[in-house]
């Protein structure tokens, strides 16, 4: 399970340094696609296929299904970390993302999220300040 929060750099060649706590449970090959809010999402090779496989049953007779597994999947790229523990970003996922130098990193559960730290602030920004009302028009979790 990912968690956390983690601020990180890209270098000039598009590589970022994957958090040292999320690199266990990624092991040395990972998804990273397209995400939801302007974000990269990142799978493990196994969540990837059980989302894939979910992903099958949509019907390619829906527009909204079509399109979105276009960009879903035409976005998507194995990465290997390198010994340093950094990934290299494709050029078109950084352009999705809007991925400057300062990028945040944070675990969303079953997947991780790349985030522009500009982007992640404001949407944090925003968020928490609804945090209470996104809560209650949920179902109902007991935590």
């Amino acid at each position: 399970m990912f968690m956390g929060e983690y601020q990180h750099q890209l270098d000039t060649k598009g590589r970022m340094i994957v958090p040292s706590k999320f690199r266990y449970d990624l092991n040395e090959r990972f998804i990273i696609t397209r995400g939801l809010d302007k974000c990269l999402f990142g799978y493990t090779l196994e969540e990837w296929s059980r989302i894939e496989e979910n992903l099958k049953t949509l019907p390619i007779t829906k527009k909204d299904a079509r399109k979105f597994m276009r960009m879903f999947f035409s976005g998507a790229v194995e990465v290997e970390l390198d010994k340093q523990g950094r990934i290299n970003i494709p050029q078109n996922l950084r352009s999705y993302a809007n991925l400057s130098k300062e990028c945040t990193v944070i675990g969303v559960s079953n997947r991780i999220e790349i985030w522009d730290r500009n982007t992640w602030n404001d949407f944090y920004d925003e968020s928490e300040d609804n945090f209470e009302d996104i809560a209650e028009d949920l179902i109902d979790i007991d935590f």
